[in-house]
């Protein structure tokens, strides 16, 4: 725990409080990470209830799709983390499309509940996040967070993370195919 913060595996028996951090965020509520999962025509079906049923089947899955954290037991954000080949979104993606031929794993969103923004929570949820993916098997990280120094973003867009974060953590760009959007890798072992 790290100043009253503790965090988990998001597993089915934390449905409630995972939602409990998505529906705290307009896009979150309705999105569910499925933006990276499905198809795009699924993805926009899907906006509100049918997303978070799918969600909540991807919980229910042997493999935990990120991690939760809580601050002194309340649910305070998400991170997720998976394999990036589970991704339908990076399987199609020009701009996030592989750089190499290794197996990596990838951290695509963060979403923190209102009460616990500008604490550092996301920063936590990333150190956490390359644990869970290192003690799963995770060679390699990989992210495509917002570079803010190019781009006037707004809060909406941060969702993958900011640059700074990440290259803080010892991540380092090995790609740029939109000019406010780099890859950024971090080796596990």
């Amino acid at each position: 725990m790290q100043d009253g913060f503790s965090f988990f595996p998001a597993t089915a028996d934390r449905q409630a409080d995972i939602e409990a951090v998505f529906d705290d965020c307009a896009d979150g509520r309705n999105c569910r990470c499925a933006y990276w999962y499905l198809p795009n025509a699924d993805y926009k079906a899907g906006w509100g209830e049918g997303n978070r049923n799918w969600f909540r089947s991807l919980v229910a899955e042997p493999r935990p799709p990120g991690i939760l954290g809580y601050h002194e037991n309340e649910p305070a954000g998400w991170c997720g983390v998976a394999p990036r080949a589970v991704f339908d979104r990076l399987r199609r993606s020009k701009p996030f499309a592989p750089v190499d031929d290794r197996p990596v794993w990838s951290i695509n969103c963060f979403i923190v509940r209102k009460p616990f923004r500008r604490q550092g929570l996301s920063r936590l949820l990333l150190k956490h996040a390359v644990e869970f993916a290192s003690a799963n098997g995770a060679e390699c990280l990989e992210a495509y967070p917002v570079d803010q120094a190019a781009r006037a973003s707004n809060g909406a867009e941060l969702y993958p993370g900011t640059l700074s974060m990440f290259l803080d953590a010892g991540f380092v760009e090995v790609a740029r195919r939109l000019p406010a959007r780099p890859v950024v890798r971090l080796e596990c072992r």
